[in-house]
């Protein structure tokens, strides 16, 4: 199966007029008289108003005597109740397991000492309600009629909550299939780098799950972690809904009153700190088009700190909506969608980033932008109307965030959990409103800092590396690799052995697979595989005929979403459900002439391409491959990987994506790689190869170009 499959694959991916004012009754008819018409100045911003007045809705609070906090907000518009438990416990750090919590948060809805999953599943489902859990509390909500139903099942799961091996295993799998996912994802990559930088490997922001930590993760662990965590006296407990606090207090006694408080473990964390200068960090992606770029760094904010509005308003000017950032970089540069900041609180460490995708060649001019902004709005005060329009824009969301009576129960959580003052949000816009430029400016003299900041970059280094220095202090770019893990770039590959050149390399696989005597005897290879596609099964079937035919269909069912042929330097691609039809051309009709061979390693000094032995690469399965660059042509370079020991390729990184082989096996003495993962961005696909027939003897009609 050759990597042209990438292609087809991702095909698949893929104001009222005014109305009239009329009287009502007999109307007459008027003589039009001339009216002046206003002149308006569309360049000065409309006059800001005052800050409006916003009455924040009542909530009533009551404590059981396990500890646990109940917050009531009555909203009796529509017949339904919410539930929403958090549990304020110090974030663990979870060391070799990495994961477990998340694992144990899954796990609590998997059944019970009473209910099995799928009862749950089922009960839930009739009353037409929800239920969910993580490894920080519970939510759900039903009709109100429903209430003490949905209440038996959601203390059911949080009071007798029975983890089973098998639902962990489940969930095991799935975690593994998303970490794979994640490791061609930018952004994924990125965040998992970041959190490295800004908190260390030692603290619990900075420690990612991988692959060994998840396999390792126990049931014992999880159940655990549910004993020890799950307590009524660090819990809150936020109803909002069709309901009275008379109501609700024999309730939540009745269904919580049994929840036995106990002690919670507390913990103590290095405090991150900011670098001392700016430091460049890349992680390479050889085939990346687009850079991924963040400006980030650990920040001493908590919650209900004295600056927590202020920091709110000064973020919001650099980056927290479609203001400086946004219009700098995307209306006025054209060099990405977006670029937004943020500037968080926490508890423990808050954290500073502002990021953006953009293209290669722009990766370095916008960093100088970013930190640019970053540096005026320490250094220049904010004008007036740039200051109300942003403010404006604040209380008019925290003025709509109040239609949800939910943010009331928020509130009321938040003030619990952060000891904040009791008016904290009812003065809040008020607060907000008295807030001047210097005030900003002194915030942002406090908070942000570009020269203290780490530069990440997830994307291709040899195109964007060089331009990178200058940012750093030390004029030196540190590599890292998708795990967060450092690594010196000269010394990643190791030199090839001597005689070993790409050309010794590729005939070694060609022999590894079969030799070039076996594989000259195929003349035509039928290739059945299947995948499964956003919950939907997916069909491939490949058919090539030597020297240059190929056809291509992908389906699910009776269905065939799309087809390709290429015989002979012509090629058509044809979607049969829309009946839409085009010829192939340009670089796409060169690629498939490469695809339309059954083993194009033999042919690539044929096809005009050029290789090169880069040398020998280790990586996370510990096994060593040789790394070679394969030029195509104009814009067409690839990255392929050979097992040092079996001479099997195992990866292709190109334009298109990533394409990863697995699980050889012999097919009338030929190896075929009957495992094949794709990853196109975000999305990826793992098909499973159920057939491959050679020489059958496929007619030429059946490659006929249309």
């Amino acid at each position: 199966m050759k990597n042209k499959i990438i292609s087809i694959i991702a095909a698949l991916i893929i104001t009222l007029p005014l109305a009239a004012q009329v009287k009502k009754g007999k109307t007459t008819k008027s003589v039009e008289q001339p009216v002046a018409k206003e002149i308006i100045d569309r360049s000065i911003r409309p006059v800001a108003g005052p800050a409006p007045v916003i009455k924040i809705g009542d909530y009533q609070s009551f404590e059981l005597p396990n500890g646990l906090k109940v917050f009531v907000v009555e909203n009796h518009k529509i017949p339904r109740l919410s539930y929403s438990l958090v549990l304020d416990n110090d974030p663990v750090f979870e060391g070799e397991m990495a994961g477990y919590t998340g694992f144990a948060g899954e796990l609590l809805r998997k059944g019970t000492t009473t209910r099995t999953k799928d009862q749950i599943d089922e009960q839930v489902d009739m009353l037409g309600a929800s239920l969910n859990t993580s490894a920080s509390g519970i939510s759900a909500n039903c009709l109100t009629r429903h209430n003490e139903a949905l209440l038996t099942i959601m203390s059911d799961v949080l009071l007798n909550s029975n983890f089973k091996a098998e639902e962990l295993e489940k969930i095991r799998t799935q975690s593994l299939s998303a970490l794979e996912a994640s490791k061609t994802e930018p952004k994924a990559i990125s965040q998992r780098v970041n959190s490295i930088l800004v908190y260390g490997d030692n603290h619990p922001y900075g420690e990612n799950e991988s692959e060994e930590s998840v396999k390792k993760i126990t049931l014992d662990k999880c159940t655990e972690y549910y004993k020890t965590y799950f307590k009524p006296n660090v819990a809150y407990l936020a109803i909002v809904g069709d309901i009275t606090l008379e109501q609700a207090k024999p309730l939540v006694e009745k269904y919580f009153g049994s929840w036995q408080r106990g002690d919670v473990p507390k913990a103590n964390y290095p405090t991150p700190k900011a670098p001392a200068k700016a430091t460049v960090v890349i992680v390479d992606r050889p085939t990346a088009v687009q850079s991924t770029i963040s400006v980030s760094y650990p920040v001493d904010l908590k919650p209900g700190s004295p600056d927590d509005i202020k920091v709110k308003l000064t973020n919001s000017i650099l980056g927290g909506g479609t203001f400086r950032l946004f219009n700098n970089l995307r209306e006025k540069h054209g060099w990405t969608y977006g670029a937004y900041s943020s500037l968080q609180a926490d508890k423990l460490i808050g954290q500073f980033n502002a990021s953006a995708e953009v293209r290669n060649p722009v990766t370095d001019s916008s960093f100088t932008e970013i930190l640019a902004e970053m540096s005026r709005i320490r250094t220049e005060p904010v004008p007036d109307d740039e200051l109300n329009m942003v403010r404006n824009y604040m209380m008019g969301n925290f003025g709509r965030s109040l239609e949800n009576p939910a943010t009331v129960a928020n509130f009321a959580i938040s003030t619990a959990r952060y000891n904040l003052p009791k008016d904290y949000y009812a003065t809040y816009l008020t607060r907000l409103g008295a807030l001047t430029s210097s005030d900003v400016q002194l915030i942002a003299q406090k908070y942000i800092r570009p020269d203290n900041s780490y530069l990440l970059v997830v994307g291709k280094a040899e195109e964007i590396a060089p331009k990178l220095k200058k940012f750093a202090k030390s004029g030196e770019v540190l590599y890292y690799d998708i795990d967060g893990k450092q690594y010196d770039p000269t010394k990643k590959l190791k030199p090839a052995p001597a005689g070993v050149t790409a050309e010794v390399v590729i005939n070694n696989y060609i022999t590894a697979i079969g030799g070039v005597k076996k594989l000259k005897k195929i003349k035509d290879a039928t290739i059945n595989a299947g995948a499964t596609m956003q919950g939907m099964p997916i069909s491939l079937d490949i058919y090539y005929k030597a020297p240059d035919k190929m056809f291509m269909q992908v389906g699910s069912g009776a269905m065939v979403f799309a087809k390709q042929v290429y015989n002979a330097g012509k090629g058509i691609s044809s979607s049969p459900m829309s009946g839409e039809s085009k010829p192939i051309e340009g670089e796409e009709l060169a690629g498939m002439k490469e695809a339309s061979l059954i083993f194009p390693e033999m042919y690539y000094t044929s096809l005009g391409y050029t290789f090169e032995l880069l040398g020998i690469e280790e990586q996370k399965d510990q096994k060593q491959y040789y790394k070679i660059v394969v030029n195509k042509g104009t814009d067409r370079k690839d990255t392929e990987y050979y097992d040092v020991q079996s001479g099997l390729k195992i990866r292709n990184e190109g334009k298109q994506g990533t394409t990863e082989y697995s699980d050889y096996k012999p097919v009338d003495g030929i190896l075929f790689p009957h495992g094949m993962t794709q990853n196109m961005g975000p999305q990826t696909i793992s098909f499973t190869v159920s057939g491959i027939k050679l020489n059958s003897k496929l007619k030429d009609e059946f490659f006929e170009v249309k």
